[in-house]
């Protein structure tokens, strides 16, 4: 059943996403015991590193933008970049705004039809962009590993002996396993489109309504599968390759935000050790039931980064952390679709799914 996204439902997502998140943030103040130290950190950021975590916040957008270009413009030459970057900011929006980041793909494939893309491109694009990123981390993180990376992590033990090093190989290892089964559907798409077709004739026989949409819908299969084989040329191995290098500035606010935060509060850290640790964080989030993991997110953070963050200044660094790698995409998204709402370009009750592209 496709993820049914309203604009009622959207807006719903915002509201829990800020009422969470703010009750984290009050309860990390409360455990800070000092209201005078979060207020003096905040007025005297170190501006060059803030305006870095500005920088980076929008990454979801510009950096995730152009990995969807360049991915898109292989199966639909002449897709226009600035219509991908607003997919790509817009997709992270819905992320956020939805338990166990849901909305992300039906996000990104509603904004890309709205750029005249077709849906099986844009579900293909989609599907490419989610293999670049279990790719880009699966091969990143053993390299780091491999180079020594992150040695300092093993000493610092959460619960019943396991160490922030543990749990993180743990992490890629299951980035690995995904990333193989990844690379079975790219190599072996006849069995991915036998299994689809198989799927739908499935549905066709349960339901009247999508048996009169089923030639449409294996049509869309076929070209979608057209697509996928499209990425096993050298200019698609090429393209995909690509993406995956661009998954790093896709990722930059998440993986980046916690380093430039420290330094906007003055605090001094080993960068190769937190970007392992904010990996870790970033992929622990990607399971977190709660809209844009807020609440989880805040807790988290505070919990894993306290061996560097001293405890009255862990509000001040988080409240930054959050901004540059969700609270500001919020912002701008939620500005961006409700301009849309405005202009007519959204019905209030129209539904942003698969059904619905």
């Amino acid at each position: 059943m496709p993820l049914r996204l309203t604009p009622r439902v959207l807006r719903r997502g915002l509201e829990l996403f800020a009422i969470i998140s703010l009750a984290g943030v009050v309860g990390l103040v409360l455990y800070g015991h000092d209201l005078n130290v979060f207020a003096r950190a905040l007025l005297t950021l170190r501006w060059s590193w803030l305006a870095l975590g500005l920088g980076l916040a929008s990454m979801d957008w510009f950096g995730g933008g152009t990995r969807l270009w360049v991915v898109t413009r292989h199966v639909h030459p002449g897709v226009r970049w600035r219509d991908m970057v607003v997919a790509g900011g817009m997709s992270a929006w819905g992320a956020y705004l939805t338990p166990f980041q849901t909305g992300a793909g039906p996000m990104m494939i509603w904004t890309m039809r709205r750029g005249d893309v077709r849906l099986p491109e844009a579900m293909t694009a989609t599907f490419m962009t989610f293999v670049a990123t279990v790719a880009f981390f699966a091969i990143a993180g053993p390299l780091a590993i491999y180079f020594g990376a992150g040695k300092a992590l093993a000493q610092h033990n959460i619960v019943l002996g396991i160490s922030y090093y543990g749990l993180f190989r743990t992490s890629l290892t299951l980035f690995g396993i995904l990333g193989v089964l990844m690379l079975v559907a790219l190599v072996f798409p006849m069995g991915l489109r036998r299994a689809v077709h198989a799927l739908a004739t499935r549905l066709e026989r349960r339901s009247h309504r999508v048996a009169s949409r089923i030639e449409q819908l294996r049509d869309g299969i076929d070209r979608a599968h057209e697509c996928i084989l499209a990425f096993r040329s050298p200019r698609g191995w090429l393209a995909l390759a690509w993406a995956v290098i661009l998954s790093g500035p896709s990722h930059a606010n998440k993986l980046l935000a916690g380093y430039a935060a420290l330094r906007a509060l003055g605090i001094h850290a080993n960068f190769v050790d937190i970007l392992l640790l904010q990996t870790f964080i970033t992929f622990l989030l990607y399971f977190a039931p709660t809209p844009g993991a807020s609440g989880l997110a805040e807790l988290l953070s505070a919990a894993v980064m306290s061996i560097y963050v001293p405890r009255p200044l862990v509000p001040s660094y988080t409240l930054l952390w959050r901004f540059i790698n969700s609270y500001a995409t919020v912002g701008v998204g939620s500005l961006v679709f409700g301009r849309w709402i405005r202009r007519g370009l959204v019905g209030v009750e129209e539904t942003v799914s698969l059904d619905a592209v």
